[in-house]
């Protein structure tokens, strides 16, 4: 096994995914093919993220209570969102749907997706097939628009996420 040389961004996504399937049976493949990343960097990924005691031993299983504490406490200073121009795309954070009926903005944001329908400030995804993962499943987008939330909100925004994150990990739905 490789020495474990920190997280990356797209860890946190492979994670989450792992959490979107809701405790069903799931292989390497599936995660590469839904995710849009190799085979190889899957197993990478479940390697790191089971050394940093996110993932079981067997690598089937988020440690959901330690993955939670990471989001809202590590996440935001280790892979902090970076604003960009005004682009279109897919929205996240407060402007997603999950969020939306919570809060309202003048300004929204959005990962940069050609084929968004939004226009906001982009926010650097956390890798860069993100929203064509997330348009693919509900769950994993709002998990990831929470995600998004906590990176860059402001402290209503960011409680208000990581309520939402709690009911999400244990398969309560918005």
């Amino acid at each position: 096994m490789k020495a474990h040389n920190g997280m990356r961004p797209h860890d946190i996504v492979v994670l989450l995914k792992i959490i979107a399937f809701q405790g069903n049976h799931w292989l390497s493949k599936d995660l590469s093919a839904t995710l849009f990343i190799s085979p190889s960097e899957i197993s990478e990924s479940l390697n790191r993220s089971m050394i940093a005691g996110l993932l079981s031993p067997d690598k089937k299983k988020v440690m959901k209570n330690a993955m939670l504490k990471f989001i809202e406490n590590g996440l935001r200073f280790v892979f902090p969102a970076e604003l960009g121009a005004i682009e279109r795309g897919m929205p996240t954070g407060h402007s997603a749907p999950v969020l939306k009926e919570f809060f309202s903005s003048s300004e929204d944001y959005v990962w940069p997706f050609p084929s968004g329908k939004s226009k906001g400030q982009s926010i650097n995804p956390l890798y860069a097939n993100q929203a064509r993962a997330a348009e693919l499943d509900r769950h994993l987008y709002d998990m990831l628009a929470l995600v998004d939330a906590i990176r860059i909100g402001k402290v209503r925004e960011c409680e208000k996420a990581v309520e939402l994150l709690k009911m999400y990990f244990n398969g309560i739905y918005a």
